[in-house]
C-alpha cells in the first residue's frame, strides 16, 4: 500500500471492498460517506483502486452517477467512445442507461467520490486486452 497516496486524498481509505469484489478486477476499497440510511436518495462513497484495478462495465438505472476525482490517475470510458484519462479535480457525469467503467491506470492508485442515485446493473469485466491497449495510448 502506498502510504503517500493515502495522505493525498481528503477521505480515509475505507475497508476492502469485499461486497462488490466480484465486479472488480483487482483490489478496491470503499468508504461510505452518505447512504440512503441517512434519509437521502443518493449514496456517496470514496472509492479507491489499487494500480490496475477497474470495475466491470455497468449501467445505472433510475438515476445517475457523478465521479469527483480526488487522488491519483484513472480511466473512465463510455461504451463506443474513447477512454478518458482522469486526474484530481476532474468531474464525470454519467447519465441513466449509459454503459461505462472506471478504474486506476496501471501505475497509479486512484480515488474518486462516487455520488450515485438509483441502482447499478453489473455487466462483463473490461477485458485485459482492452485495458492493455488503453495503457499503450496513455
Amino acid at each position: 500500500m502506498n502510504k503517500e497516496f493515502h495522505k493525498a486524498g481528503p477521505f480515509r481509505l475505507g475497508a476492502a471492498n469485499s461486497a462488490y469484489q466480484q465486479y472488480f478486477t483487482g483490489k478496491s476499497f470503499l468508504n461510505s460517506l452518505v447512504t440512503k440510511a441517512n434519509e437521502v436518495d443518493v449514496n456517496v462513497s470514496n472509492v479507491t483502486f489499487e494500480p490496475g484495478c477497474r470495475n466491470n462495465w455497468h449501467i445505472h438505472h433510475d438515476g445517475f452517477q457523478i465521479l469527483l476525482v480526488t487522488s491519483g490517475e484513472g480511466w473512465f470510458q463510455e461504451a463506443g467512445k474513447s477512454a478518458q484519462l482522469l486526474h484530481p479535480g476532474d468531474v464525470v457525469t454519467i447519465h441513466e442507461g449509459v454503459k461505462h467503467w472506471h478504474g486506476a491506470t496501471k501505475d497509479s492508485w486512484f480515488s474518486h467520490v462516487a455520488i450515485t442515485k438509483g441502482t447499478s446493473e453489473w455487466l462483463e469485466p473490461v477485458s485485459d486486452q482492452a485495458y492493455v491497449q488503453l495503457r499503450e495510448v496513455k
